[in-house]
């Protein structure tokens, strides 16, 4: 994962609230084609995407694997402040270039895409830096680590006139279209009154750094890693599992809610919230980590609907599902399959599978935007918002008050 200068990410964080731009002015379309826009190469149809990976660990590599996997993409340059882990990249994409700094991959001309997997303190510098140099991008979830960060990206895309996905696959998941054109649109749930969300166990918070790791290793840059955050001596539980920590990520809020809320929005194509309380806490898991291992989130929206959510890392239970509940029904569903549930007794539940996992047709998706030029399914704009709903879940917890929000300005209220 690698970074731009200190200097740089300040500035981008420093920024008044008052340069965002606000729901209604947020341009969702294309924009001006800016100069640094122009280098793009134009893709015909059968071009392969060069494509650059910032942040090779093991989601980054991950990722990388399905673009490799769909035959449409030259690697051709891969980053990371761990030289180990571009080693790894490199494996998966022979003759790939290694940098240990993106402002240095994004100077390799012939790169058309770049793949964003770094921590989520370094999404915004990077996101923008490259979306500046006029590469397309996919960023991987929560877009941002403050709400503050999402405009400045929206605009970063948009007058550069570059396609920008977020990692929420979700919007690109036959199932979920399924769900959404089948019941959602003819409104077969009735009036919504309420979104239950949960996803407890998850394994990517409970990393436990290696004893190899126990030591800095000469070949990682600690100073990069930390980037715009304060400084601290090298700890390899902060390294290595970053979502454990607010400074770095925002936890199961962000890292797993915003998938979740996301589905919501999808469904019920609202994504304005105006109130958020929270409770939890670290309870099971003293380990150092300043994310809670387990949260509850409540979420108020106008249309007089709310949604919840519920995460512990306690090895107690297991699952994750969105169930959205209305006066004529409920219908479940998660990565595998959906439920509708019509109301009243004796009824029938309806099951859907998915016909396979959703991350590949969401990297579809994105190549066949950088070469058609539509917005994607999981536009940035959509991303920001949806990254924007969690983090009032986090504010509210780490502030332990009730939040009133403003989803037009995207202003916290006073109290």
């Amino acid at each position: 994962m690698l970074t731009a200068s200190l200097s740089h990410c300040d500035r981008i964080q420093a920024m008044p609230r008052s340069l965002g731009f606000t729901r209604r002015t947020l341009v969702r379309g294309a924009a001006v084609m800016s100069t640094a826009a122009s280098y793009g190469r134009i893709l015909g149809a059968n071009d392969r995407v060069n494509l650059g990976l910032i942040g090779a660990g093991g989601r980054g590599r991950g990722v990388m694997g399905t673009f490799i996997k769909t035959g449409q993409v030259n690697v051709t340059a891969v980053c990371d402040v761990f030289a180990e882990r571009v080693d790894q990249a490199q494996t998966q994409a022979p003759g790939s270039k290694g940098f240990a700094d993106h402002r240095k991959l994004l100077e390799v001309k012939e790169l058309d895409a770049v793949l964003i997997a770094t921590p989520d303190h370094w999404h915004a510098a990077t996101a923008i830096d490259a979306l500046n140099s006029g590469r397309d991008v996919y960023v991987e979830k929560p877009l941002t680590l403050k709400i503050e960060e999402g405009p400045l990206i929206v605009k970063a895309a948009r007058i550069n006139n570059r396609i920008c996905q977020v990692g929420m696959q979700q919007r690109s998941g036959k199932l979920y279209l399924q769900a959404k054109e089948e019941y959602f649109k003819p409104k077969k749930l009735g009036q919504i009154t309420l979104a239950r969300t949960w996803w407890h166990g998850n394994g990517a918070h409970l990393m436990k750094a290696p004893q190899r790791m126990a030591a800095k290793p000469s070949n990682l840059d600690w100073a990069r890693f930390l980037g715009p955050v304060k400084w601290r001596d090298y700890d390899p539980q902060q390294y290595w599992n970053f979502r454990a920590y607010l400074d770095f990520g925002g936890g199961q809020i962000t890292d797993l809610f915003t998938h979740w809320i996301d589905v919501v929005h999808m469904m019920l194509d609202e994504d304005n919230p105006i109130s958020a309380v929270a409770a939890g806490g670290v309870f099971c898991y003293k380990d150092g980590r300043t994310a809670p291992d387990t949260i509850n989130v409540l979420l108020e929206y106008p249309a007089g609907w709310v949604a919840t959510f519920e995460g512990t890392l306690a090895p107690g239970i297991t699952g994750a599902a969105v169930e959205i509940c209305g006066t004529a029904g409920r219908l479940w569903i998660t990565r595998s399959h959906f439920i509708f549930t019509p109301a009243g007794r004796g009824a029938q539940p309806v099951r859907v599978d998915s016909p396979r996992e959703q991350t590949i047709d969401h990297v579809e998706n994105f190549l066949d935007c950088c070469r058609s030029r539509k917005l994607p399914n999981g536009d940035v704009y959509i991303g920001h918002r949806s990254a924007m709903a969690s983090h009032l879940g986090n504010i509210a917890y780490v502030q332990k008050r009730r939040l009133k929000f403003d989803p037009d300005r995207e202003e916290v209220l006073p109290l």
